[in-house]
């Protein structure tokens, strides 16, 4: 029998229309998404990826038999529209991650009697509500099925790494304090039972840590949390008999990965299940037994984690500062080879390699927080840019290089964007540079009210680029995990995120600062920090807090335009490089270190 051929989207689309065919199915969505609704997908779930060839960490891909497209946001299209090029599959702009607009287009499209499919186990329920509203009662949604079984046949397996404690010396709350801090916020909404399926969640409450996600620590695994018991649903094998007895010793079982159904179908009738609309999936929600009453809230844990204790904020200032001194070591070799006329050519993919070899030297280094983004020149205005063997750019001739990049360690999670310049550039240049950090300035300086919703901030650092004329297509800043996913909520800076009470900025929260200016074919410019929400005091108007920036790495003062900088606006780049050469001078002092300690002072020079 002749293999079918799979070598490229238009064939494998090919063979999913006819699995649609056969089951009756005249749409089909495909989102990327896990049964756990993770930002970065194990292998085994990137069929949207797998059928389109769009790489990108959002999309949706809807297929019909005589349509394809897919559906991102402003940080992807122009990727997208590279990879998608040829594949017959249309590009359709949204303007957030969040949108939901392909769900309009099924409702407006599809007739009466048809029917849309979609994998349940992967479809969130928030989705799944809109969707059965947008199809109305004449357009049949089915979830049963998992049509990409039929098309893909050396599908990825589930992933295999073991699961491992986070070592006693980070957290500064045991599994038994969050799990009694967490049936308190159960109680508060009259639940004895909460079921929990984000996986930074879990790894969070039970203080585990897996490798089953790139990039992000955590595992594979369904929680359910009652009145006297936890019990963590994980692939038999991956708990580690010592693990698994001290867990159980503490009031948590383990049970195998496919039990989580069963065990929400057996809950006593009458009993009271919480669970987050958002953060769950429509076949997790249709797996609870019917006489359970449910309550719909926010994860607890998803505000504990995102407010680090103040032992927590301590290892994060550590980890700044070996982070810091990579970084160091790494653009002191940069701006070596890059002077050197006799160096052997370096292209963005050996920019990616140099520097994660220099983070592995540091102490505490697990692995990379997200694959580093190297953008040279036009590269750098894709913002979500990952080069690729065949189709990177040489580092070479003149420019901005655009380095987004990031780390995992045991103390905390790193997450920075630094432009550097190579040969000679503009003014053209200096000017967007000066201006996207004049942005960066103004909201790392604001100062706001104890629960301000986050997404109300975004203003403050556009408004230096809005009065130029200049915008930018994503979000000022994320929420960043403990030693866990470098994306977190529930805290967002962004102008399409709905200022909701859970988006509220407490004490404690670790958040990005990354405005950007993007020009298409030409360059690229993004300037990221992490800080710390911190108190700035009490006025007869309430409690008020501030930004401290943790990021420990010189700006590049070569692209700065000084004519274009306030003088307060200089002063806070004087006082940042005064802290970053305090700080980091002490882990280049050795001798191996003196190019980079020398480099180090270079940068840090007052303007």
């Amino acid at each position: 029998m002749q293999t079918p051929d799979q070598s490229t989207p238009a064939s494998r689309l090919s063979q999913l229309r006819a699995a649609m065919r056969a089951q009756h199915i005249d749409a089909l969505i495909v989102p990327s998404a896990d049964p756990h609704l993770s930002e970065y997908l194990p292998a085994r779930w990137q069929g949207r990826e797998w059928l389109s060839g769009f790489t990108g960490s959002v999309g949706t891909l809807v297929v019909t038999q005589d349509f394809a497209g897919v559906w991102t946001d402003g940080r992807y299209w122009e990727q997208a529209e590279t990879e998608l090029a040829g594949s017959g599959i249309v590009l359709k702009k949204i303007p957030s991650g969040a949108s939901v607009l392909y769900i309009d287009w099924l409702g407006e499209t599809m007739r009466p009697g048809q029917t849309v499919a979609v994998d349940g186990a992967v479809l969130g329920l928030a989705n799944a509500r809109l969707l059965q509203q947008a199809l109305g009662a004449q357009v049949t949604l089915r979830t049963d099925t998992d049509v990409l079984q039929a098309v893909w046949p050396d599908r990825p397996a589930m992933p295999a790494a073991p699961v491992y404690e986070h070592a006693a010396a980070y957290p500064s709350l045991s599994r038994a304090q969050k799990l009694a801090a967490l049936r308190t916020g159960m109680a508060a909404h009259g639940a004895s039972y909460h079921v929990i399926s984000t996986l930074d969640d879990i790894a969070y409450l039970f203080n585990l840590r897996g490798a089953d996600v790139n990039y992000n620590p955590v595992f594979l695994a369904h929680a359910l949390v009652g009145p006297e018991r936890a019990t963590v649903f994980v692939a038999d094998g991956k708990v580690p008999a010592a693990l698994r007895a001290t867990l159980e010793s503490e009031g948590v079982d383990v049970a195998a990965y496919d039990r989580a159904a069963a065990a929400l179908a057996a809950l006593p009738s009458g009993a009271t299940l919480l669970l987050d609309p958002r953060r769950i999936t429509f076949g997790t929600r249709q797996a609870v037994a019917e006489g359970v009453q449910v309550v719909e809230a926010i994860n607890p844990t998803t505000l504990a984690k995102s407010r680090k204790t103040d032992a927590e904020a301590a290892h994060v200032r550590a980890v700044m500062e070996q982070d810091g001194a990579a970084l160091c070591e790494f653009f002191s070799w940069l701006d070596a080879t890059l002077a050197d006329p006799q160096r052997a050519p370096l292209t963005e993919i050996g920019v990616d390699e140099h520097l994660t070899a220099a983070r592995a030297r540091r102490a505490g280094f697990v692995s990379p927080s997200f694959g580093t983004i190297a953008g040279f020149n036009a590269h750098g205005a894709i913002m979500h840019y990952h080069a690729h063997a065949g189709s990177e750019a040489t580092v070479e001739g003149d420019g901005l290089l655009l380095i987004d990049s990031g780390g995992q360690y045991w103390g905390g999670t790193t997450d920075i964007t630094r432009v550097v310049p190579v040969g000679k550039i503009t003014a053209e240049h200096r000017r967007d540079f000066t201006l996207v950090l004049r942005s960066m300035i103004a909201l790392s300086r604001a100062q706001f009210p104890r629960g301000v919703k986050s997404p109300m901030l975004d203003s403050i650092a556009r408004a230096p680029l809005w009065a130029e004329g200049i915008d930018f297509g994503h979000g000022t800043g994320h929420g960043v995990g403990f030693f866990l996913n470098v994306h977190e909520g529930p805290q967002s800076i962004s102008q399409s995120a709905m200022p909701e009470p859970q988006t509220a900025m407490e004490p404690g929260m670790i958040t990005s600062v990354e405005p950007g200016i993007y020009r298409p074919g030409q360059w690229g410019i993004r300037i990221e920090n992490l800080v710390l929400n911190v108190p700035a005091g009490t006025t007869p108007f309430g409690e008020f807090l501030r930004f401290e920036t943790l990021t420990l790495c010189p700006i590049d003062t070569r692209c700065v335009e000084r004519s274009l900088l306030r003088d307060d606006e200089a002063a806070w780049l004087n006082d940042y490089h005064a802290t970053v050469r305090a700080r980091l001078a002490p882990h280049l002092a050795a001798q191996a270190d003196a190019p980079a300690l020398a480099w180090l002072e270079q940068r840090t020079g007052a303007i």
